[in-house]
């Protein structure tokens, strides 16, 4: 054996990759052994003092050391907030007082219960972690930021909620001044579009612009689901990568740093505004670390700028790895992006930089197949007419967005010239919603398909074993693919 092959040297970001998929592991793990079995800090220490030592020597042959100091990691840290979660214990089947802060835009079921999920929790005077997922009662006017007490009986959570409470009793709401400020100012803008375009394209449109899918009426939201456009109004990377794209290709000739300081302003404001969800929390990371990727000259392989998001969102909140469906998917839909999209476009179409039209519908496709197991498993449908409906309307949605944005501002500023401004917006807005109803109307739109987590495992197996062919057959560098470009 040729021993001199195991000292040769690893570039470090694939050491790091290698330890955030290994922390994300080991905090999955966490969630199966016994509660607080690595919670002690010296499993912490270990698995530091390994990582450090593999990245200083940077051999090969301490990979495995990468990993196994990872693992540590992740086990201690899954370890400590199951031990935390552990407060909830004596609480679980028994009706409680709980206060909290309503992180979301509230849902609102077909009953006219509200749904709302809880952080910053107290029970009494005592701090409890994660989040609560609760439907209340009479609870209008409650919104993202506000504080709130609730009471029913306590069950056990799903997901990555630590508790869940049905039907309760809001007691007491407070907002603090000046409030969430952001979400004032998209409920403005909001109200200004519905003064202008009518309904249900208004919210489609508000969708696209803001991410408000819980604004949309049932019917409307029901089509899209079944014609497989949810995707594009629900905040997400999507929305980010277009306001990224825009700022770059808009000041880019001006300089680098006016590039950088536009695109920033326009993600932290998406942000703020759509809440930080689990999803958005994923996205605003891989878009921060390519942008300042981009601005410095660098240049970062997807799996390990997939992989250190990853374990940072996981890190600072294990339950994502626990079962958070939004985590999931998002992570598999930038995988799509990032990997699959441009080997196909090379393996199909060589060298040639795609244009617009067809750089979206590959993305698309491409995520659409990284998403497909997870959608099939956790909802036990798939859309038939996803394909057609995307590439119908998908290539429109950065116009919409725009129009809807132009008509709000417009409205604003000359009120006279609203209708004016809103008839290109509503007709394009007509069309898109149009088509996605008669697809969903089709008889044959959607099927139910049963399957269990081993249809995941087998088909992610496939497309690695693809994507694997299809680099080798392409030799495209991946390194090169950013979603700034």
């Amino acid at each position: 054996m040729n021993w001199w092959v195991l000292k040769r040297r690893v570039h470090i970001s694939w050491l790091l990759a290698a330890v955030a998929v290994s922390i994300v592991l080991g905090v999955w793990l966490a969630g199966l052994v016994t509660q607080g079995w690595f919670a002690p800090f010296v499993w912490f220490v270990g698995g530091v003092s390994f990582v450090l030592t593999a990245l200083w020597w940077r051999y090969i042959a301490l990979i495995p050391l990468c990993i196994a100091g990872g693992l540590l990691i992740g086990l201690w840290r899954g370890s400590v907030d199951q031990s935390q979660l552990m407060a909830y214990g004596h609480l679980i089947g028994g009706e409680v007082e709980v206060s909290g802060r309503v992180l979301e835009d509230v849902d609102q079921k077909s009953d006219g219960q509200l749904i709302v999920r809880l952080g910053d929790v107290s029970y009494g005077t005592n701090a409890l972690p994660g989040t609560v997922w609760a439907t209340i009662r009479g609870g209008d006017g409650v919104q993202r930021s506000d504080y709130i007490t609730i009471r029913a009986g306590m069950s056990e959570g799903f997901g990555s909620f630590s508790a869940t409470m049905y039907r309760a009793e809001v007691v007491h709401v407070s907002r603090p001044q000046p409030g969430d400020v952001a979400l004032k100012i998209r409920d403005w803008f909001a109200d200004i579009v519905r003064m202008i375009i009518p309904e249900p394209q208004a919210s489609l449109g508000l969708g696209y612009l803001l991410g408000q899918r819980r604004s949309l009426p049932s019917d409307l939201d029901n089509a899209l689901r079944i014609a497989g456009l949810t995707h594009v109004i629900v905040a997400s990377g999507y929305n980010l990568t277009i306001l990224v794209r825009l700022a770059r290709r808009l000041f880019a000739r001006v300089s680098r740093f006016s590039a950088l300081a536009a695109a920033s302003g326009m993600v932290v404001s998406f942000i703020a505004v759509t809440g930080m969800s689990p999803s958005m929390a994923r996205a605003g990371l891989v878009t921060g670390m390519s942008l300042l990727a981009w601005y410095y000259g660098r240049k970062f392989h997807p799996l390990v700028l997939l992989s250190l998001a990853a374990a940072t969102t996981v890190y600072i909140n294990p339950s994502y790895a626990w079962g958070d469906i939004g985590w999931q998917l998002s992570f598999a839909a930038f995988a799509g992006v990032m990997i699959l999209a441009p080997l196909l476009q090379v393996y199909f179409f060589g060298g040639k930089k795609p244009g617009v039209m067809r750089q979206i519908l590959g993305e698309t496709i491409s995520a659409q197949i990284a998403t497909l197991p997870i959608l099939v498993v956790v909802f036990g449908q798939i859309s038939n007419v996803a394909l057609i409906a995307n590439i119908l309307v998908l290539p429109l949605v950065p116009l919409a967005m725009l129009l809807v944005f132009a008509t709000g501002l417009g409205g604003w500023i000359v009120p006279s010239l609203a209708g004016l401004l809103a008839a290109p917006t509503t007709w394009l807005l007509m069309y898109m919603t149009g088509s996605a109803e008669w697809l969903a109307s089709l008889p044959w739109a959607v099927s139910e398909i049963e399957v269990g987590w081993w249809f995941v495992a087998v088909y992610y197996s496939i497309v690695i074993a693809i994507c694997v062919y299809l680099q080798r057959a392409t030799r495209l560098p991946l390194r090169n693919s950013n979603i700034t470009e």
